[in-house]
């Protein structure tokens, strides 16, 4: 049932409502209270304590109104017990602050904190009562809702309450049988949003706050089951295709193993082993490895390569970036070319007769490798026999991007196969949810030789020192990079704030000048985000090929190239970062046989969660464990950027906190879709309804 069929839901409501994704009375239902109100008791002014939200009242025992920096009313009241409570308002009329006379009856409702004069509410609720009012307490939880904007709350209030006088029955609402084990001690799905929109007043606050209640874990699993089912038809769908096996012999592969100056890590080999028994089958591999910087994936897709090389056919590895791409280019050239296989390249700079011939030779099949960036995904690229598709940091691409490049293999009615590599370690719990479509394989050792990057956390005050510091280390011939948050000064207010007239966030480009004059006798550059492609590709080569001692940056080279002589890393502002950027940007150093240093500048005071952040970089340099806390602190979606990866956000579940329930999550998964899968069907309609998830892209 469309919104519009509630009552005072016009045209111009309903199209407010549907832009934050309420189109249906359903939709309102799913749309669940971020907290509660207690208003159905009273509390003494005497015993309230900070921090914890209250419903009081009393009589107005003084008025005071005052202009310091703004207008401000305060108004004092008291209730017999012995104590005062002061309101304050900042925004108000002439004709509200009237209403506040001495002895006037009050009951007001917010959250104290410590004030002045003893405790304080800043912009509470509040109803003047006329003496002899007998104003009854609520009978349930008042819920605050997520904002609608445009849409008072009092109105979504009034049209949530509407919608869920339209519950269907227990029997009507219940799509998974209430006998399974795991719905066994759960509410009912009636119940379930019936307890969180009008909780019972001896409901467990703690637990709703906490998101532990039953009736949040009922939701949780059914949403958390309707994702997994979901993804779990897409896999279904893509192997339902048939693919070419590559089960060959090997030999090529063999070959590049003998020729290869290092040898493969117990990960690498067992990855690679994955691969190759996926390659092997006549269903497409979707399988995405991941592991550090610098833990060997490139090896690994190239002896992928090989597999599908020694078999006729042809293979496809996109980046998304030139430089990233180049240095793959590198590496394959150095190890396949020595074997007679003929690797292309093909990106936005190759133009004119050089882009026609390798054109040609692709559609020829004499261009066996193909390494590009996007330009391997545009029209006019076609294949002779595309059987394998790499893609590294496949979330740095579109989705249409992504399947544009599958859809040049289907040669013979055959789907290639995908091979996905990411540097960002993905938690478990996070990877058996998003990417439940995918095998996931971990290359969780680094190669002998890599040198531990030794990490501290100095205040900002201790700058002087970070500059001599990178006198002394490029004087030794080494060099340093000086990571910057933002480009330019922030406006006042924006962006980045100012305290006490201090800009918090160094600007890359002012940062680029005073170390060019603190340091002249260096060679500084400097890069970031809105620099030419062309002026920026320059510039990291120029550092990688030792032209230059000292790079300013921005985050634009948390995925850029391998500079083995870089051992220094100063991150400015590092407080500002999540811990998976963090860790992305430090592997950047320690890529060679030097001892190699990160210093994560912060300006003090930390927040908690910024403390955290930066104690768990300076105590671990397991990616895997980072990962794991960076879900912890800022949650999935934040972690995921699920606008780019597709994974629909969730109305209920939180990953970090319902991880328990995954092992749950599958075996019912299992059990559907092998007794009823048409009870599988309408879950995932129910949850995720039409969204799309171009989840084997």
């Amino acid at each position: 049932m469309p919104v519009s069929a509630l009552k005072g839901v016009g045209a111009r409501l309903a199209e407010k409502l549907a832009a934050r994704g309420l189109g249906t009375v359903q939709d309102l239902w799913l749309h669940l209270p971020l907290r509660y109100e207690d208003r159905t008791r009273l509390s003494r002014i005497a015993d309230l304590r900070p921090g914890e939200p209250a419903q009081v009242e009393g009589r107005v025992e003084a008025v005071e109104r005052g202009f310091r920096y703004r207008p401000v009313l305060r108004v004092a009241i008291g209730d017999g017990s012995r104590a005062t409570l002061v309101l304050r308002f900042f925004h108000f009329r002439a004709a509200q602050a009237a209403q506040f006379r001495p002895g006037v009856r009050v009951r007001c409702f917010g959250t104290p904190r410590p004030g002045q004069h003893g405790l304080e509410i800043v912009h509470p609720s509040y109803r003047i009562l006329a003496d002899d009012e007998a104003a009854p307490l609520g009978q349930s939880l008042d819920p605050v809702y997520p904002a609608v904007e445009g849409v008072p709350p009092a109105v979504l209030r009034r049209l949530i309450g509407q919608a869920l006088d339209l519950l269907p029955e227990p029997a009507a609402m219940e799509l998974l049988p209430p006998e399974l084990p795991e719905l066994v001690g759960l509410p009912g799905l009636r119940q379930s949003l019936l307890t969180l929109h009008r909780p019972a007043p001896g409901e467990d606050l703690a637990a709703l706050a906490a998101g532990t209640h039953p009736a949040q874990r009922r939701l949780a699993l059914e949403e958390l089951l309707a994702h997994h089912l979901s993804l779990r038809r897409q896999r279904l769908a893509q192997q339902s295709q048939p693919a070419r096996p590559l089960a060959g012999p090997g030999e090529l592969a063999g070959r590049l193993l003998r020729q290869l100056p290092f040898a493969l890590t117990g990960a690498q080999r067992r990855v690679f082993e994955q691969v190759r028994a996926d390659l092997a089958r006549p269903v497409p591999m979707l399988r995405l490895v991941q592991g550090d910087v610098g833990s060997g994936k490139t090896v690994v897709a190239a002896l992928a390569a090989t597999l599908a090389v020694e078999q006729g056919c042809q293979v496809a590895l996109a980046a998304p970036t030139e430089l990233l791409a180049e240095q793959h280019l590198a590496n394959l050239r150095g190890w396949l070319e020595p074997l007679g296989v003929r690797v292309a390249w093909l990106a936005g700079k190759v133009t004119g007769k050089a882009r026609a011939q390798v054109l040609a030779d692709v559609a020829s099949g004499a261009a066996q490798v193909v390494v590009g960036t996007h330009a391997l995904m545009q029209e006019g690229v076609a294949f002779h026999d595309l059987a394998l598709v790499i893609v590294d940091e496949q979330h740095r691409f579109g989705v249409q991007q992504r399947l544009a490049l599958r859809d040049k293999g289907p040669a013979h009615g055959l789907v290639p196969h995908q091979l996905v590599m990411t540097a960002t370690p993905i938690p478990r719990t996070l990877a058996m949810t998003a990417y439940a479509d995918l095998d996931v394989s971990a290359i969780d050792e680094l190669p002998p030789g890599r040198t531990p990057v030794r990490t501290v956390a100095v205040s900002a005050e201790r700058r002087p020192e970070l500059v001599e510091r990178v006198r002394a280390a490029c004087r030794e011939g080494r060099q340093a990079y000086w990571v910057c948050t933002l480009i330019e000064d922030p406006e006042e207010g924006a962006g980045g704030a100012r305290n006490g007239g201090r800009v918090e966030a160094q600007a890359a480009q002012r940062t680029w000048e005073m170390l060019s004059a603190q340091l002249p006798e260096l060679r500084v550059g400097l890069v970031h985000g809105r620099m030419r492609a062309a002026e920026k590709q320059a510039t990291m080569r120029a550092f990688k090929d030792g032209a230059l001692d000292l790079l300013v940056a921005t985050t634009v080279i948390e995925v850029g190239v391998d500079v083995p002589n870089a051992s220094l890393m100063i991150i400015e502002n590092a407080e500002r970062l999540g811990l998976a950027q963090l860790h992305q940007l430090r592997g950047r150093v320690g890529r060679g046989a030097a001892a190699s240093t990160c210093v994560l500048l912060y300006q003090p005071p930390l927040s908690a969660m910024a403390r955290q952040r930066l104690e768990t970089l300076r105590t671990t340099s397991d990616g895997f464990v980072i990962a794991e806390k960076d879900l912890e602190l800022r949650g999935p979606g934040e972690l995921l950027g699920t606008r780019q990866t597709g994974l629909a956000a969730f109305r209920i579940a939180d990953l970090g906190r319902d991880a328990h329930l995954l092992p749950q999550v599958h075996a019912l998964a299992d059990r559907l879709l092998a007794q009823r899968p048409d009870v599988a069907d309408r879950v995932v309609a129910r949850w995720v309804g039409g969204a799309v998830r171009y989840a084997a892209a």
